[in-house]
């Protein structure tokens, strides 16, 4: 079998499982079976694949029809260009939160500009760690602390962390939202991609979010808005004076979230679009 042959055999099965962009995922799986760049396979059509690469590609590709995530697949992502292993344990990055992340940088280094002393930044439910570590790289003067209930998506984050050289200026706490932090704590940025799903639409996800992305990290409560109320409540007494309160949050959730924050005192400064046009993020201030 060709490389070619390889990709259509492989694009025909994933595209018949139900898989998006069937033909992107099987050479993504192919060039990684290969060792070759994505772009390369297309200088090597030819090519014979050997009987180990063809059985390699063939269990890649019956486990991408199983709709396990091809990040889980390839052991990694990319997220604002920064390297992001992840498992079960994590949440995959999406597109959208890129944008959570530029906002959050935009604005630390606006303060860095002006000579904010000792800027920190609170990450709340950092998953792999993605937002953190987009944040350390792009503000090199900036101390993050980064909390997580969960102590094996620590782990991940941890060793995404030491990978991407920022280990030294990200503090992990193992804690629910805001419980670890010492007393009289203020951060110039608190930043959350937070769960946001409805509890009762998490069934009807994707087979590779549903099946394969940790609950808790998409589980919102009833209207999926549980954890914006708790922020509204009490994020406020861990914000430095001028700081900014940062948030992803669920389609169709806009305007119900800026009336949460506004009921406890918030001022919502934006409410910004993802890449689809929809209402994705806020950015909100106390007086």
């Amino acid at each position: 079998m060709t490389v070619l042959e390889g990709i259509q055999r492989s694009s025909e099965f994933l595209a018949k499982k139900g898989v998006d962009s069937p033909r992107l995922q099987a050479e993504l799986l192919l060039a990684r079976v290969i060792g070759l760049a994505r772009m390369q396979l297309y200088l090597n059509f030819e090519r014979s694949l050997s009987a180990e690469e063809t059985d390699a590609l063939r269990e890649l590709v019956k486990r991408r029809g199983q709709r396990e995530p091809l990040q889980h697949i390839l052991g990694s992502t990319s997220f604002c260009g920064y390297e992001i292993a992840v498992n079960r344990h994590v949440l995959i990055p999406r597109p959208e939160t890129e944008l959570l992340a530029e906002e959050g940088w935009k604005f630390l280094n606006e303060l860095a500009a002006a000579g904010e002393p000792s800027l920190n930044a609170l990450d709340l439910g950092t998953g792999s760690g993605c937002l953190a570590i987009a944040l350390a790289a792009k503000c090199p003067s900036l101390k993050i602390f980064a909390t997580d209930i969960s102590a094996d998506a620590l782990a991940v984050a941890r060793e995404n962390a030491a990978k991407n050289g920022v280990a030294e200026r990200i503090e992990f706490l193992h804690t629910d939202a805001f419980g670890a932090l010492e007393l009289g704590s203020r951060f110039n940025l608190i930043i959350s991609n937070p769960p946001y799903i409805p509890s009762a639409e998490i069934d009807t996800l994707a087979p590779e979010v549903r099946d394969y992305d940790p609950r808790p990290a998409l589980d919102g409560g009833l209207d999926g808005l549980d954890f914006f109320r708790r922020l509204g409540r009490e994020a406020s007494e861990f914000l430095k004076p001028g700081g900014r309160l940062m948030l992803e949050f669920g389609d169709g959730e806009a305007e119900a979230t800026r009336a949460i924050l506004e009921e406890q005192k918030w001022i919502v400064e934006a409410m910004t679009e993802d890449y689809t046009g929809r209402l994705r993020m806020l950015v909100a201030r106390r007086n």
